[in-house]
């Protein structure tokens, strides 16, 4: 949506094509304002296994489902692994599957009476990119393959339970697209390695990045509490018991702490992590707050003393620079990361010098950095965290810049 936003700005023209009707876990209407005067959109129909998902394992038909196998409980139930297994295995490459036939037969009918110059797809669903791929092979229009997450080198993908027939399928897939789009990005430079290792050699990475317009606010105080903020899903990977374990210890060490904590989950969040809170102690320190809208977020963020990043330990983690980074950054709060201290995620750390990036298990890390927070907080302090200019390269225009420049490279000459 950011992209189509300013790609007006490099010379291109967007036309959207998306599914009507889909099952998405948030729908933020304030988002609408985003969208440029005349675009066009198209949209397809589609069809999706979550009904059959929630009757399946007895949810709510009201109840909307969230990626990330958040099941609210540690172990899941027989019912639970049995829909991960058939989502693995039957829909591939994933739930939109079944959405890429239609689209193709209703996008070649509009392309032959219209114009385009290029293609881009941008994934996960991955479906998108096989939608994007058939359109080339008919048309001949050349195709930007946008992965804002891996595919098979995603965290999950060991979660899925495949057959080997599946796995085949799943890496045949993800090869065709390697090997016929005209043009590749991906979000971060680790990943970017693994495609290249999977055979993409001329892979370039164009991060996720922040509106500047969201953040163009009047100025907002911050709490009166030490309030540590998550924003966005916390899923049980993500959670972090090391760091709830140092907060406990700190709040038993020093009642000045205990008093001035505040954790607000601004998102969805596991219900294992209010539960090991609730275990050391902590509850009374909690805030949760389900969902506020994306135009109410900057003052979110601006408002905390902290602002937390949790990332999964996985394989791929080198890579995973979670989006909320990114506006992270632009709230100018400081930032305490958990995850590997030499990743990409990291790397911005550094680079933009917003915060500290602690490991995943490094208590005495996680204390050190809590001190100093807490100690500038007792003194009254809250600075703008951050080098300005070096965070300005991660706005959301200049990644449209680029995208644009890669399209001028590849577009139909005339």
């Amino acid at each position: 949506m950011k992209t189509v936003k300013y790609l007006r700005d490099f010379g291109w023209e967007p036309v959207v094509f998306t599914a009507k009707d889909a099952a998405y876990p948030v729908i933020d209407e304030s988002l609408a304002k985003d969208i440029p005067e005349g675009v066009q959109v198209l949209k397809g129909d589609i069809w999706e296994p979550y009904e059959l998902y929630k009757r399946f394992t007895n949810r709510d038909k009201k109840e909307r489902v969230y990626s990330g196998f958040m099941t609210g409980t540690e172990k899941p139930s027989f019912t639970q692994k049995a829909s991960v297994w058939l989502r693995g295995n039957f829909f591939i490459p994933d739930a939109r599957a079944f959405w890429r036939r239609p689209s193709v037969r209703m996008l070649t009918d509009w392309l032959a009476n219209n114009e385009v110059d290029a293609i881009i797809s941008s994934g996960p669903p991955h479906t998108t990119h096989l939608i994007a791929k058939a359109l080339k092979r008919k048309t001949g229009i050349p195709w930007l393959a946008d992965f804002r997450d891996p595919w098979t080198n995603i965290d999950f993908y060991d979660q899925l339970m495949l057959t080997s027939w599946a796995d085949r399928k799943h890496r045949n897939l993800e090869q065709s697209v390697i090997k016929e789009a005209d043009k590749m990005i991906t979000v971060s430079w680790s990943w970017a390695d693994d495609f290249r290792r999977l055979g993409r050699k001329d892979i370039e990475v164009v991060t996720n990045g922040f509106d500047e317009a969201d953040f163009q606010q009047h100025p907002v105080s911050p709490d009166p509490k030490f309030t540590i903020c998550h924003i966005g899903s916390l899923n049980q990977d993500r959670n972090s018991k090391p760091l709830w374990e140092v907060l406990a210890g700190l709040t038993t060490e020093n009642p000045a702490f205990r008093e001035a904590l505040r954790l607000r989950f601004i998102g969805k969040t596991d219900e294992i992590t209010f539960s090991q809170l609730e275990e050391l102690g902590l509850s009374q320190n909690v805030e949760r707050v389900e969902y506020i809208p994306h135009n109410e977020i900057t003052g979110a963020l601006a408002r905390a003393r902290v602002l937390l990043l949790l990332t999964n330990d996985t394989p791929n983690v080198m890579g995973v620079v979670p989006g909320k980074l990114f506006e992270y950054l632009a709230a100018k709060r400081p930032i305490l990361a958990i995850g590997t201290t030499k990743g990409d995620a990291a790397r911005i750390l550094k680079e933009t010098s917003a915060g500290t990036m602690c490991g995943f298990e490094d208590k005495q890390a996680m204390k050190a950095c809590l001190l100093d927070l807490f100690n500038n907080f007792e003194q009254g302090e809250a600075p703008q965290a951050g080098d300005p200019e070096a965070i300005r390269n991660f706005s959301r225009k200049g990644a449209t810049a680029t995208i644009a420049r890669y399209l001028n490279e590849i577009a139909i000459k005339k």
